[in-house]
């Protein structure tokens, strides 16, 4: 055990818990109307619970167990069987490594909230969340990050290159997002603005402090490395808040500060696969072009194909980690065939499993609220609170 290690890790997998509580839950709750901010948070604090249980029971041991066959990890780590506060996994203690990956298994389903608030079922969050995690994301994580068939050349002569999750998490989540939201369909209002712009700066700036554990984590020692993966981060992000606003001022005349804090999660999830590799000139590339590109992704999917993804999952994390894996493949750092067909063979698999799972969901609790609940607000409605008070 390298004690060096083990103290950044520690303090990244908080930073990544921050992303999720309170980060992406002040984010997407700021975005939506007043009557259905409670909703979010607990949506995004019962996922990170009932992940963190499932990670523990089962999902450590598929992503990471010793399996052989290339496909899963097994199960003979369930209940992290075999490990205890000696274990090690490289230079830090397993039992570490387990709860820095569990954080990752938290905010991936988390990531989905924001394409189906306003009209989902409660339930049905939390039996798709849970199956979900469990048979698309950990098999994934496998494939890619232990030691599975992206991993070990079973299909490409090189491993694919995905330092911190574009494939991993933001493909995955971004895909299954887009995909719930066509079965949901859209709201029963027209749009409204954001209830609460502060309250999404806020929540995006916590993302953007939390993502240098994200990704300087992903390093899993405290190094040079890691210190590069923090920094190109950094710059990624700044680069596509920029171009993001300069974008809606040549567009609209004007640049919003919601525009603004949404191009800053572009550009951290399109740095996201990049960030172990690429140079500090790179990530300003990566960065500026992601800025424009996923705000082109958003007017796509709201005005031409009008698909209620409520609050540009897809959009900004889906088309983000996609850009960046292949922009790895761009700068000359991984092989096209390794980067294109991994998104490929996970683009597939994660969509065929999410319809398949919100067949099952859906027929064991409602997929969407009713009307009458939809137009009062889930707070009040589903979980008998709300935000604020409108009387004093």
């Amino acid at each position: 055990m390298n004690g060096a290690d083990t103290a950044w890790i520690i303090v990244a997998t908080a930073l990544v818990l921050f992303m999720t509580l309170p980060g992406l839950a002040l984010f997407y709750g700021g975005l939506v109307r007043a009557r259905n901010v409670l909703s979010v948070f607990m949506h995004c604090y019962a996922i990170a619970c009932l992940m963190s249980v499932l990670w523990f029971v089962a999902g450590y041991s598929i992503a990471f167990g010793g399996g052989e066959t290339g496909y899963w990890g097994g199960l003979d780590k369930m209940f992290l069987a075999g490990v205890d506060a000696d274990s090690l996994s490289g230079t830090l203690p397993e039992v570490l490594f387990f709860a820095f990956q569990m954080t990752f298994a938290i905010i991936t389903p988390a990531l989905m909230v924001g394409a189906y608030v306003e009209r989902i079922g409660f339930g049905f969050v939390l039996l798709f969340s849970s199956l979900w995690m469990l048979l698309c994301y950990a098999p994934v994580v496998h494939w890619i990050w232990g030691g599975g068939m992206l991993a070990n050349g079973m299909f490409f002569e090189t491993a694919v290159m995905d330092f911190a999750g574009g494939i991993v998490v933001h493909e995955t989540a971004g895909l299954a997002a887009l995909i719930l939201a066509v079965f949901l369909g859209a709201r029963r209002e027209a749009t409204k603005p954001p209830h609460n712009p502060g309250m999404v700066m806020i929540g995006a700036a916590m993302l953007w402090v939390g993502w240098f554990g994200f990704n300087g984590g992903s390093q899993l020692a405290a190094d040079g490395g890691a210190a590069m993966a923090l920094t190109v981060t950094h710059l990624s992000a700044a680069a596509a808040s920029l171009t993001w606003a300069l974008w809606e001022r040549i567009k609209f005349g004007k640049s919003s500060l919601v525009g603004m804090v949404t191009g800053t999660i572009a550009g951290l999830a399109s740095i996201t696969p990049a960030s172990g590799f690429v140079t500090p000139i790179q990530a300003l590339i990566i960065g500026a072009v992601a800025g424009i590109l996923c705000q082109e992704a958003v007017n796509f999917i709201r005005n031409k194909v009008r698909i209620d993804d409520t609050l540009d999952v897809f959009a900004v994390h889906g088309v983000g980690g996609i850009f960046g894996t292949i922009m790895i493949a761009v700068f000359g750092i991984g092989s096209w065939a390794a980067q294109l067909g991994s998104l490929a063979i996970v683009g597939v698999y994660t969509t065929v499993v999410t319809v398949v799972l919100i067949y099952i969901c859906k027929a064991i609790t409602p997929l969407r609220v009713d009307a009458e609940t939809e137009t009062s607000g889930l707070d009040l409605t589903v979980h008998g609170e709300r935000a604020y008070d409108m009387t004093s």
